[in-house]
């Protein structure tokens, strides 16, 4: 993937999150400013996902931990446990919440 193409990618990927937040009455928040797209939940609690481009990885920090994904295989795995990006992120939002969360994973265009 060209770094244009890394950027368009999760450009549109980072839009795929928002969008999901806004269809669904999650108590989320959330601020994308350049790299970064943070999430916050009602009580201050943030899930920061962060595009890593000279390495061309996401990054998401969250207080179960920090994880990094690489794009293989037209997904997003986890570079310690080949765990998927949307998998860890729901998981992350839904122990957050306290409820089930489910984020579909994007595809792009």
């Amino acid at each position: 993937m060209t770094e244009t193409e890394f950027l368009q990618h999760t450009d549109q990927l980072f839009a795929h999150i928002e969008n999901q937040i806004d269809e669904n009455d999650w108590d989320l928040d959330y601020q994308s400013s350049g790299n970064v797209l943070t999430i916050e939940a009602d009580d201050g609690t943030q899930i920061v996902i962060n595009r890593h481009l000279s390495n061309q990885e996401l990054w998401l920090a969250a207080k179960s931990g920090g994880y990094h994904f690489v794009y293989q295989n037209q997904q997003w795995v986890s570079t310690r446990d080949a765990c998927d990006f949307f998998t860890l992120l729901n998981q992350t939002l839904s122990q957050l919440l306290g409820q089930d969360i489910n984020i579909a994973a994007f595809q792009a265009a």
